[in-house]
């Protein structure tokens, strides 16, 4: 199968396609900057991929059934939605924010592909950024009292799977997805990490991730190896040169604000609402 994706893998819905592509050895192309076919009709929307090179398609949940993993339902969508509290906090520190998206750029055997690619992702970067402080004014999302209560769910639901995994005894697509948004928050390290790794209410969850990170310990975009123990390598960066070429590609779009700011708008007003996941 010729499978192509776009996408950033700071993102838990891409995490969840490329992890279930590794988990049915399917070789993909993994672009970090949009194809032009996706720009036009969806702007950096993430992820997008292409089957056989049959259309674009951005829904998660959809690409995993047509790989082969059973539905999952609209109830188990929502908790792993409610997993994901404390995205918001990815822009505190901008400075850390940035750079950890310079780390996760592109790396290929073209130093051209590379320089191109890790420069415009400066635009995607910037785009994140501003929809993220957007989202903390427009949803005024209150802070729980506990970040570890959103994961009681999956901690629950571990403790009476047959197997160890959420699906039982291989992993399913709520373990892909959710294993997605943990990857998320390691990504750029934000409180529900914290959690994660301290709540003494969390026991199967923790041993869910490790048991994940050895199942999938040759997957090149585990950010979680860094913080939970285990021999698996960290997740791959981009190296000082690629990461210059993103803050060059930074630069120049903050310098051009007149024409990427209201670039970024509009692009955020073409992603149907239905369509943008929740906090």
């Amino acid at each position: 199968m010729n499978v192509k994706v776009y996408g950033f893998t700071h993102s838990p819905w891409v995490q969840a396609v490329l992890l279930a592509l590794y988990d049915k050895e399917l070789e993909y192309d993994l672009h970090i900057r949009p194809p032009y076919d996706v720009f036009k009709k969806w702007g950096v929307y993430m992820p997008a991929v292409s089957l056989d090179d049959g259309p674009w398609e951005i829904e998660s949940t959809e690409i995993l059934t047509k790989l082969g993993y059973k539905p999952i339902l609209p109830d188990e969508i929502k908790a792993a939605n409610n997993a994901w509290q404390g995205v918001l906090h990815r822009t505190d520190n901008p400075l850390k924010f940035f750079l950890h998206f310079a780390r996760g750029g592109q790396i290929s055997k073209s130093l051209f592909n590379n320089t191109v690619s890790n420069f415009l992702l400066s635009f995607v970067a910037l785009y994140m950024f501003i929809l993220i402080n957007i989202g903390k004014r427009r949803l005024k999302q209150k802070e729980p009292k506990n970040f570890g209560d959103q994961f009681m769910y999956w901690e629950n639901v571990l403790d009476s799977s047959e197997g160890r995994f959420i699906d039982g005894m291989k992993p399913g697509s709520k373990d892909l997805i959710m294993f997605g948004i943990i990857q998320c928050h390691a990504s750029i390290p934000v409180p529900a990490l914290n959690s994660l790794l301290n709540d003494q209410r969390l026991i199967n969850l923790r041993k869910w991730v490790n048991t994940m990170q050895n199942y999938f310990k040759e997957y090149p975009h585990l950010y979680t190896a860094k913080f939970f123990k285990s021999d698996i390598p960290e997740a791959n960066s981009a190296n000082l040169f690629q990461i210059m070429s993103f803050f060059c590609g930074l630069i120049v779009m903050v310098l051009a604000f007149p024409i990427t700011i209201p670039l970024v708008l509009i692009l955020m007003s073409r992603v149907e609402k239905n369509r943008i996941k929740r906090f």
